[in-house]
């Protein structure tokens, strides 16, 4: 893996992002300074300057605006930018590993030495769900700018569907703020394809941490410049702060003596313990000790691999999490389990992982998910709930929306007793971007109000 190339290109796709999300806005009167007032603007069209919004348009600006008040500028700039950057690594390696449903290139194509993604020529033989007549209208303009766009904010969409975790729906300011010229030379996706060799990118999905070390390397030296001159770091730049790529040989050391030393206590297997090259063989202990350790192996007999639990508080871009899940796998084949069933267990039943930072839990869920896949086609048609999330704050949350998550069916004491749990959680998990994991929550009723949270995702939208 070449990662002085993987380098380059992310601090270079970084600022080369943000400056082209930069532009957008300012196309659409939104700057660091101001928001500007559109000078016509009717229920269906807005005119700013140069720039004619049509519908969509004007609710994706609306969004972006609410959310700049919200968070800042140069937060929502900053974000905007990873989330297209995560996007198009993980479109990257899904073409290059031949993991889209389609089969069809987006960014690259398969004939070597053609510039033109392959989706452009494909467009209407494509399995996604488009305009015809658009695409005809496009063809004939040779517009194949707006037909690249259009086709991207497609596939993207599409892959909702099975990468619920990075690929969300594309209807918001994400897709305004789309950057220009995505095919020219120079562009992030033609360096993307250009400067990093698919080898790189085939079967090794660790390149998915190096690329998010990299990519936010200039904004942490950016932090720690700023305490040089007693400038605080801010919860947002926390995660530039004190995120660290675990190295492999690390990675593989604790997991082994930790993962794999408890499935062995109860499951000596020789062939197995042979595969992990860190693993530590017990020192010798005082008789005493010796008695101990052995009623816990007797414990540990009793493990069935579903029981296991991995839990990383602070997973970063998966690292960890990836290769427990190699350890995992082959305890699971140890144990006499059917391979294609092995990878959605894993999913479902032992891993499990938070982090502050929502660009690291999106490449974390997506090197899981990409590692699950390299062992089962299956995984991306089986509905499996992940269990790896960006820990998220209650600050703002409304008195209106906890009225609204109290069930008014239930009885008296139910509703006082589900919405003192709710008003509880939202004290705890107030600024908790800056606590993370040690933040300590006590039992309550999950299961209710969880139940009430999928009766309001099933109200009827009209």
């Amino acid at each position: 893996m070449d990662k002085t190339a993987i380098k380059n290109f992310a601090v270079w796709a970084r600022k080369k992002l943000i400056e082209g999300i930069n532009q957008k806005a300012y196309e659409i009167g939104i700057t660091e300074k101001e928001i500007k007032e559109p000078e016509v603007s009717t229920s269906d069209t807005m005119i700013i300057g140069d720039k004619s919004l049509n519908k969509i348009e004007m609710k994706q600006r609306e969004s972006l605006v609410s959310r700049i008040r919200e968070k800042g500028f140069n937060n929502v700039i900053e974000e905007v930018a990873y989330t297209w950057f995560n996007r198009f690594i993980a479109l990257r390696f899904m073409e290059v590993n031949d993991y889209l449903p389609t089969g069809i290139r987006v960014l690259s194509s398969i004939e070597s030495g053609k510039k033109e993604p392959d989706i452009i020529n494909e467009a209407l033989n494509i399995d996604l769900d488009i305009d015809r007549e658009l695409v005809y209208t496009l063809q004939d303009d040779n517009d194949t700018e707006t037909l690249y766009r259009y086709l991207l904010v497609k596939q993207c969409n599409a892959l909702n569907d099975i990468l619920l975790g990075l690929f969300e729906k594309i209807e918001d300011y994400t897709e305004i703020l789309l950057p220009s010229n995505l095919l020219g030379e120079g562009s992030v996706i033609r360096r993307l394809v250009d400067d990093i060799t698919e080898e790189d990118f085939k079967d090794q999905v660790e390149i998915i941490g190096w690329m998010y070390q990299y990519y936010i390397s200039e904004k942490k030296d950016e932090v720690f410049e700023g305490l040089k001159k007693n400038i605080k770091i801010t919860k947002e730049n926390i995660p530039a702060a004190t995120q660290l790529f675990t190295p492999d040989w690390i990675v593989k050391y604790m997991v082994e003596n930790s993962l794999g030393r408890l499935w062995m206590e109860g499951h000596p297997d020789e062939e197995l313990k042979s595969k992990w090259k860190y693993y530590l063989e017990e020192a010798e202990q005082e008789p005493e000790v010796q008695k101990q350790l052995e009623e816990i192996r007797a414990k540990s007999r009793d493990i069935r691999p579903e029981d296991i639990k991995v839990l990383d508080p602070a997973m970063g871009s998966g690292h960890i999490l990836v290769y427990a899940f190699d350890v995992l796998y082959d305890i699971y084949k140890s144990a006499g389990y059917s391979e294609r069933d092995i990878p959605r267990l894993i999913l479902e039943n032992n891993l499990y992982g938070l982090d502050i930072d929502d660009r690291a839990a999106q490449l974390a869920y997506f090197a899981v998910m990409m590692k699950a896949r390299s062992k089962s086609r299956r995984v991306f048609r089986e509905n499996i709930n992940i269990n790896v999330c960006a820990i998220q704050e209650s600050n703002g949350f409304p008195k209106e929306a906890i009225d609204y998550l109290v069930n008014f069916e239930e009885t008296e004491i139910e509703k006082r007793i589900h919405r003192e749990d709710i008003e509880y959680l939202i004290k705890v998990f107030h600024d908790a971007k800056e606590y993370g994991s040690i933040l300590d929550v006590k039992p309550i009723d999950f299961d209710a109000i969880e139940r009430r949270l999928e009766e309001i995702r099933n109200i009827p939208h009209s």
